[in-house]
């Protein structure tokens, strides 16, 4: 789901403190960046093509259009538990200050960290530190304190060396670009028959392409092949059948389209870096 922030340029900021039974919010992903700090629950956080546990104290910078969510142990929202979901979320505009970053060298640190961001960075038990006093305080801020805030913790989460990358190297970042008819037609239509034998030929049609010429261009616009973002979606949505549970995995490859249970169990680690059944353990845990 593309979730729509109230962010512009001229309110690049927003900053809040959140209690809640347990996380609800689905797999999503937005335009601009993200900061959660965990005060207090535990869980998993999906980022991309990755599991990461999280527990209090850990801070997560989703980079933007980062596909994510997370997800809370079964305890939260129990009648066992009184125990809440709690801690605090910045965002930011994706072009804030971009200039600055782009062009200072006093900013370079920065710059890197958001380049980094685009697979998500986690920061593990930041509670006690300055980074965790840093964004505690921080919903609290307003105008030119909000805009210092913010520099000042970004300097403080680029320079400190605990910290670890979620998604892959290779995971697909780039979006195709909005507005754009042609690619938007047919991006909507693969991702409505993704389950399904896809003959190429029939999508270049679309276009009004020959095949050789739409291979080009879907590259250009999604910077990868058609068979790598249809293997990607059939991943995407296998990985949401082995959280959901009823099926077997052998259900499951047919379901998304793969030919067999090999070529689904070789794609799905090609990209998860986990097999079908190690990717099931992961979430049950």
């Amino acid at each position: 789901m593309n979730e729509k922030l109230p962010i512009s340029e001229s309110n690049p900021i927003k900053a809040r403190c959140y209690d809640y039974d347990r996380f609800t919010y689905p797999w999503h992903f937005h335009s601009q960046y993200e900061i959660i700090c965990v005060r207090e629950s535990h869980g998993l956080c999906f980022v991309g093509d990755c599991i990461e546990k999280f527990s209090a104290g850990d801070v997560i910078l989703f980079g933007t259009n980062l596909p994510h969510y997370m997800r809370s142990d079964d305890i939260y929202g129990s009648a066992e538990t009184t125990s809440r979901v709690q801690g605090t979320i910045i965002q930011f505009e994706q072009n804030f200050m971009q200039y600055s970053f782009d062009h200072y060298p006093q900013f370079h640190q920065i710059k890197m960290l958001l380049e980094e961001s685009e697979r998500g960075i986690i920061f593990p038990s930041q509670n006690t530190t300055k980074i965790g006093e840093l964004i505690s305080g921080f919903p609290l801020l307003s105008g030119f304190y909000q805009i210092s805030g913010l520099l000042e913790l970004l300097q403080e989460l680029a320079t400190t060396s605990e910290r670890r990358s979620l998604a892959s190297p290779h995971y697909y970042r780039k979006f195709p670009a909005m507005g754009n008819k042609r690619i938007d037609k047919i991006i909507s239509f693969v991702n409505n028959n993704y389950t399904r034998n896809l003959r190429l030929q029939e999508i270049a049609s679309m276009a009004s392409m020959n095949t050789s010429a739409f291979c080009r261009y879907f590259k250009e616009n999604t910077g990868k092949t058609l068979l790598q973002y249809v293997m990607e979606m059939r991943v995407g949505y296998a990985c949401k059948l082995l959280e959901v549970g009823g099926m077997d995995i052998s259900q499951i490859a047919v379901e998304c389209g793969f030919e067999s249970i090999t070529h689904f169990n070789r794609t799905f680690k090609q990209l998860t870096n986990l097999t079908p059944t190690q990717y099931r353990n992961n979430i049950m845990r």
